[in-house]
C-alpha cells in the first residue's frame, strides 16, 4: 500500500541539481556567502521585487535574527496563538514574552481589532503570521503599529509567492521572514530568509548571521545564521520549477474544492490576493469527527497533519495562560490533507471518498 503523506519535497531533476554542484567543486567554496548563495539571494530579491534580502540556515532563525536586528530583546511581543511553535520560541529565546491575541474565525490570522487591548508600555513589536498562507489584514496591522510606535515582523514561513494587492505577501512589515524547509512551497532543504525595509538594519542583521565581526573587527554579540553553497544549489535548481510547482498544487486544491464543497468548512481569502496553494486546510465540525476521519486515513496508509495544534497560548512552559478561544477551539479540529505535486490523482480520490463516507 502506498503511504501518502502530507506532503513530499519537491526534488528537481538530478542533473540540474548535479551541474550546480559541479560548480561548488569548481570554486572550492562550500559557505561563508559564496557564489551560488549571493546569486540565489539575488535571485529571489529580484522575484520577489524587494529592496534587501538575507538568506540563512533556518526559519527559525531568521525568527530571532529579525528581532534581534530591530534591538527587540526584552519587552513584549504580541504575536498569535494559531501558528507552528517556532513563531513563539524565537520570540522566548529573545527573553521577551508573547502576548497571545485571538485570531479571526474565518481567516484563522491575528484578529487586528484585538490588538490595541494587548498592547501596553512593555509592548516592543507585533509578530502576525499569514497562516497557509493566507494575508493578515496587513492595513490595520501598520495602521496600528504606526500608532503605537511599534515595530511588525511578519511571520511569513507559508507566504512565498502568495501576492497581496499585487505586491509579494512577503514585502508587507518592518521585516517579514520565510522558511526554505524541505516541506515548504519552495525549498533549499534547510533554510530561511529575512526580508527587511531598511538598509540600517538589513546591514546589522547581515553582521549578526556572521558571529558579529568582520574579519578580525569584532561590532556585537553574533551567532552563525550563514547558509551553504549546496543548500542555495538546491533553490537554484528547485526556483525554475516554480510554476509547475504551484499548477499541480493548485489542480488538487481545485479538484478538493470541487469534490468537497459544502461539506467541509475552508479558510476565507481576501479577493485581492493570489493565492500559492501552500496547503490545503479543512475544518471539521468537532475534534471527534477530526480523530475518526485520522483513524479512518490512517488506516489506509494517509497521513494527514493537525496543522495547527495545540493552540500556542496552551504550551506548558509558558508563564502565564492567556485564553483564545476561537484558536483553541479551531485548533482542536483542523487538519491539512495530502498537497504535494506529484500526489497522484487516484490518491487524491481515495482521500476525498474516505472523507464523504464519514462526514
Amino acid at each position: 500500500m502506498e503511504k501518502i503523506l502530507v506532503t513530499k519535497p519537491y526534488l528537481p531533476p538530478i542533473e540540474e541539481y548535479k551541474a550546480q554542484i559541479d560548480l561548488i567543486y569548481a570554486s572550492n567554496q562550500l559557505t561563508n556567502q559564496g557564489p551560488l548563495l549571493q546569486e540565489l539571494e539575488e535571485t529571489l530579491r529580484t522575484f520577489l521585487q524587494v529592496k534587501y534580502f538575507q538568506y540563512v540556515t533556518n526559519g527559525t532563525i531568521a525568527l530571532q535574527l529579525a528581532l534581534e536586528a530591530l534591538g527587540i530583546d526584552k519587552g513584549e511581543v504580541i504575536t498569535t496563538p494559531f501558528s507552528y511553535v517556532a513563531t513563539t520560541s524565537s520570540i522566548l529565546w529573545q527573553r521577551c514574552k508573547p502576548v497571545f491575541v485571538d485570531i479571526e474565525p474565518k481567516n484563522f490570522t491575528i484578529d487586528p481589532s484585538k490588538i490595541e487591548a494587548a498592547i501596553t508600555s512593555k509592548t516592543r513589536a507585533i509578530m502576525p503570521v499569514h497562516v497557509f498562507g493566507y494575508a493578515c489584514d496587513v492595513e490595520k496591522i501598520q495602521e496600528i503599529a504606526e500608532k503605537y510606535h511599534l515595530k511588525v515582523i511578519y511571520d511569513a514561513a507559508h507566504a512565498f509567492g502568495s501576492v497581496y494587492k499585487g505586491k509579494s505577501l512577503c514585502s508587507y512589515g518592518d521585516v517579514a521572514t520565510l522558511s526554505f524547509h524541505a516541506t515548504k512551497l519552495f525549498h533549499t532543504v534547510e533554510g530561511g530568509a529575512v526580508i527587511i525595509r531598511e538598509k540600517s538594519v538589513s546591514q546589522k542583521l547581515d553582521l549578526v548571521k556572521r558571529f558579529g565581526h568582520c574579519g578580525d573587527n569584532h561590532f556585537c554579540l553574533g551567532i552563525n545564521g550563514k547558509q551553504s553553497e549546496f543548500h542555495a544549489a538546491m533553490g537554484l535548481a528547485v526556483l525554475p520549477h516554480l510554476g509547475e510547482i504551484v499548477t499541480a498544487r493548485k489542480r488538487i486544491c481545485e479538484l478538493y474544492d470541487q469534490e468537497l464543497a459544502g461539506q467541509i468548512e475552508r479558510p476565507q481569502m481576501q479577493k485581492e490576493l493570489i493565492y500559492n496553494y501552500a496547503y490545503y486546510p479543512v475544518l471539521f465540525k468537532d475534534e471527534k469527527t477530526l480523530l475518526r476521519v485520522f483513524k479512518a486515513l490512517n488506516n489506509e496508509g494517509i497521513y494527514p497533519r493537525r496543522y495547527f495544534y495545540p493552540s500556542l497560548n496552551t504550551l506548558p512552559y509558558l508563564d502565564e495562560r492567556i485564553l483564545c478561544p476561537i484558536s483553541e477551539d479551531i485548533c482542536s479540529r483542523i487538519a491539512c490533507l495530502p498537497l504535494y505535486p506529484n500526489l497522484r490523482e487516484e490518491s487524491i480520490w481515495r482521500v476525498i471518498h474516505i472523507l464523504q463516507s464519514i462526514i
